[in-house]
C-alpha cells in the first residue's frame, strides 16, 4: 500500500534558533525528509539564523552533520541531501537589537512566497521577534509564525504572550505547535471514533468505565534541568500534550474536519472539565518525584543528584483524576499520568469498557475481563482491541483475553513520519487543525491554574519514587480505590 504526496506551494523556512537543539534533531531531519518525499517545489527555501557568526557554508556543514545524525543512513540519497544543502542559508541576526533583520529580508523571496517564522527559542524571545519581523517589514499575507511550548507558565502569562504575538500576527497566521497532535495515531483516533459505525455509539458513559491516558518517559533530565526546574510535569507535559489527548477522546463529532470547527469541539471539552481546588487536589492528583534506581542502562542518579542544587519541590511525576462535566461522560473517570524516570517509554490511550452484566459461562471458565481499546501513541504505534474469546482445542469452554493488534509499521509497510514533517508541511499549507487556537490554550490553564494554586496552599510535597519504576505508591492507591488498576504496558 502507497501513499501519496502532494507537492506544497513554494515557502521561505526561516529558522529562528537555527543552531539550536530542535532544529538539529527535529526540523532539519523533517525539511530533509519532505525533499525527499517530493513536497518541495522551486524557489522553497530553508533559511538559518541565530546570533551566532557563521556563514551559509558552515551552516551546511551544520546541517549535513545534523542529517549523519539524526536520520538513518539508508535514507540519506547523496543526491538528496545535496539538493536539500542546497536551500539553505544562513544570516546572523539579533532579536533584540534587530541587527540582520534587513539581510535576512534579502535573502528571502518575494511577497507572493509563503514564509513561515519557526520560534526554536526560548518563549522569553517570542514576542521580541515578532515585534522585529513586523519592524523589518519581513510579514505578509502569506506569512505564518510557529511557536512551541511553553506558551506562557499560567493563565496571565500565557494571555500576555498571546497578546503580543497577536498584535503582529493574525490568529489564523499563528500556529502553536504540539507535536503530539502530529503522531499518526493521535489522527487515527479521530478516524476510529467518526469513521466507524462500531465505536461512536458505545462512545459515552453508559458503555465506557473509564479512561487512561499515559505518557511515560525513562529518560530523565538530558540537559533541561534549568527549565524543567521552573516548570515540572504539570505545565510541560499536562497543560497541553496530555490535556489535547483527553479533548480527542472525549470531544462531539465535529461538523466537518475544519479546522475551526475541530477546535470548537475541543474547546468545549476543556470548560467541562470539573474544577480541582483546594479542597479536593490532595485527593485526585499525585505528585512524585524520581529518586535513585535503575534503568535499562544502568544504575542512574535521582532528580536531585541530577539537579545539583541540593533541594528541589518540582514534580516529574503527575497523576490525576479528572472527570467531564456533560451529558456524554458524567461519571466516567479520565486517569491522566505522566513522569519522567519511568519503568519504560510509552504514551498509550487506554478505553475500558464495562464489563458484561452477566457471564452464562460458569466459574470454570477462567476470568471474563472487559474489554479494552488501547491506542499506542509510542513506541510501535498502534491499535488493540482487546475482546474475550474461546482458547482453540477440545476439552471444554476456556475463555481468553486476546488482542487484535494492528501495528501501522506492519499493516501499512510504509516509512512512519515523524509528528514534525505532517506539521511542518500543515503549516506551509495554512491548516490549522492539529494546532492549537488561542482560546484552547488559555482554557487548559485556567483548569491547570486552580491544580498549581491548590498545591502551593496545601503545600503538597513531592512524594519520592525509584527510578525504573512507575511512580509513587500513591499513584496505584488513587486508581486502585476506586476498584479499578492501571493498564500494564508491554
Amino acid at each position: 500500500m502507497t501513499s501519496q504526496t502532494i507537492p506544497v506551494e513554494p515557502f521561505d523556512f526561516i529558522i529562528f534558533g537555527a543552531t539550536g537543539d530542535l532544529a538539529e534533531r527535529k526540523l532539519l531531519p523533517a525539511l530533509y525528509q519532505r525533499q525527499v518525499a517530493g513536497q518541495f517545489l522551486d524557489p522553497s527555501r530553508i533559511v538559518g539564523t541565530s546570533r551566532t557568526p557563521m556563514s551559509t557554508e558552515e551552516y551546511r556543514s551544520f546541517a549535513e552533520a545534523a542529517l549523519k545524525e539524526h536520520v538513518s543512513a539508508n535514507e540519506l540519497d547523496p543526491e538528496q541531501l545535496k539538493a536539500f544543502l542546497g536551500r539553505l542559508s544562513y544570516v546572523a541576526a539579533d532579536a533584540t537589537t534587530g541587527e540582520g533583520f534587513d539581510k535576512l529580508k534579502e535573502n528571502l523571496n518575494g511577497d507572493e512566497v509563503i514564509r513561515v517564522f519557526y520560534l526554536a527559542v526560548a518563549p522569553a524571545l517570542f514576542g521580541t521577534i515578532a515585534k522585529q519581523v513586523e519592524a523589518h517589514g519581513l510579514i505578509t499575507e502569506q506569512a505564518r509564525i510557529v511557536v512551541e511550548k511553553p506558551i506562557g507558565r499560567d493563565l496571565q502569562s500565557a494571555r500576555q504572550l498571546n497578546d503580543t504575538i497577536g498584535s503582529v500576527f493574525k490568529e489564523n497566521q499563528i500556529f502553536r505547535i504540539d507535536h503530539y497532535l502530529g503522531k499518526e495515531t493521535v489522527q487515527n483516533l479521530m478516524a476510529l471514533r467518526f469513521a466507524n459505525a462500531l465505536y461512536e455509539p458505545l462512545w459515552n458513559s453508559a458503555h465506557i468505565d473509564h479512561v487512561q491516558i499515559t505518557v511515560a518517559e525513562s529518560v530523565g533530565l538530558e540537559g533541561r534541568a534549568g527549565y524543567y526546574d521552573k516548570a515540572g510535569a504539570l505545565r510541560d507535559m499536562v497543560q497541553n500534550h496530555m490535556l489535547q489527548l483527553l479533548c480527542l477522546v472525549a470531544m462531539e463529532a465535529p461538523h466537518s474536519m475544519e479546522s475551526d470547527a475541530v477546535h470548537d469541539e475541543k474547546l468545549k471539552v476543556l470548560r467541562s472539565l470539573r474544577r480541582i481546588n483546594g479542597g479536593t487536589a490532595s485527593k485526585l492528583t499525585v505528585r512524585g518525584q524520581y529518586r535513585a534506581g535503575a534503568s535499562a542502562g544502568g544504575a542512574v542518579k535521582g532528580y536531585l543528584e541530577e539537579l545539583e542544587g541540593g533541594e528541589s519541590n518540582t514534580e516529574t511525576f503527575v497523576a490525576i483524576k479528572a472527570e467531564i462535566s456533560n451529558w456524554r461522560w458524567a461519571g466516567v473517570p479520565f486517569y491522566l499520568r505522566t513522569g519522567k524516570r519511568l519503568a519504560s517509554r510509552v504514551s498509550e490511550i487506554v478505553i475500558e469498557f464495562k464489563p458484561i452484566p452477566y457471564s452464562i459461562f460458569g466459574d470454570n471458565v477462567g476470568p471474563v475481563t472487559a474489554n479494552q481499546l488501547v491506542i499506542r501513541l509510542q513506541p510501535d504505534e498502534g491499535v488493540k482491541q482487546w475482546l474475550m474469546i474461546k482458547d482453540p482445542g477440545p476439552g471444554g469452554m476456556r475463555l481468553r483475553h486476546v488482542p487484535l493488534d494492528m501495528s501501522f509499521a506492519a499493516a501499512f509497510n510504509v516509512r512512519n513520519p515523524d509528528a514534525y514533517e505532517r506539521l511542518i508541511m500543515d503549516v506551509v499549507r495554512g491548516n490549522q487543525t492539529l494546532f492549537m487556537r488561542r482560546d484552547e490554550v488559555e482554557a487548559a490553564w485556567k483548569w491547570i491554574d486552580p491544580i498549581l494554586q491548590a498545591w502551593s496552599d496545601n503545600n503538597q510535597e513531592v512524594q519520592g519514587y525509584t527510578s525504573g519504576t512507575w511512580g509513587p505508591s500513591s499513584a496505584i492507591a488513587l486508581i486502585e480505590r476506586d476498584g479499578r488498576t492501571w493498564h500494564e504496558s508491554t
